[in-house]
Parts: structure tokens; sequence; C-alpha cells
């Protein structure tokens, strides 16, 4: 699960993914990402609904997002 800033901004660097193109596939605006990868090291605050479509969107690209302890993600490969 998505809960970080950090996690959003290394998951999105993994993807390739410049911010604008992240929220166009997410369907939230530009300034929503922006916001989200300024909470850093805390918890995302954004609604459930705009996490989760920026989740899909980078699962998309081979993303998975790790909760062992700390936030964490990693690049497993494109799904289709």
């Amino acid at each position: 699960m998505l809960t970080t800033g950090n996690q959003l901004k290394a998951a999105r660097a993994l993807a390739g993914m410049d911010q604008g193109e992240l929220a166009r596939r997410a369907g939230v605006n530009i300034n929503t990402i922006s916001a989200m990868e300024k909470k850093g090291s805390d918890m995302l605050t954004s609604g459930l609904d705009k996490i989760r479509a920026v989740m899909t969107v980078l699962e998309q690209e081979g993303i998975e997002f790790l909760n062992h302890g700390q936030p964490g993600v990693r690049l497993v490969g494109k799904r289709s």
C-alpha cells in the first residue's frame, strides 16, 4: 500500500514518470501528486480514492509497494 510521500516519489522515479504524466494517467490534478510527495516520510492524507488511482497506475508500470515494517518500493516488471 502506498503510504508516504517518499514512497510515492521513489515509485515514480523507478517507473520513469514525471508528476504530470502520473497525474494525467491517474485522473488527478498535478498539484495532488506534488502535495503527496511533499509529505516526505509522513503518512499521506489524500483521499483513499486518489491514493488508489495513483497506486494503480504505478503498479501497471511494474511497481510493487512494500510495507514490511517500513514503506518501500521495488520494480518487478511491467504488468499488462
